[in-house]
């Protein structure tokens, strides 16, 4: 199963890793976009499905209040759509916080992004 995550102000996607985020600071929104995409584990048989979210960050590496979805396509059910989002909703929020370097901080904070969490064969 193919897994990633593209965080959009400048769209991008990535594959999942197992690597445990790193300590230093992210220094452009390429490196936070690698960090989020390690925080994401879809629910399972989520093939061909996804959710977009939208959110900002605050400069001190927080979300600036919950993601909100903006676009979802999940195959199965309404309980496994549900499932889908909350597991999206949960891994972005369950990143956090990240370390930003103090210019990456001053350039992203208040910034609406997009966040693309899909799984598919």
């Amino acid at each position: 199963m193919k897994v990633a995550v593209g965080l959009a102000a400048v769209s991008l996607f990535f594959a999942t890793a197992t690597d445990p985020l790193r300590a230093e600071p992210l220094m452009t929104v390429n490196d936070v976009s690698d960090a989020l995409s390690k925080c994401w584990t879809p629910p399972a048989d989520s093939k061909d499905s996804f959710v977009t979210l939208k959110f900002a960050f605050r400069g001190n590496g927080t979300l600036m209040g919950p993601p909100q979805p903006t676009a979802i396509r999940v195959t199965g059910d309404a309980d496994q759509r549900k499932a889908f989002v909350a597991a999206a909703t949960a891994a972005l929020e369950n990143c956090m916080p990240l370390e930003f370097s103090k210019e990456l901080a001053d350039e992203i904070a208040g910034t609406v992004f997009t966040l693309q969490f899909y799984s598919a064969d």
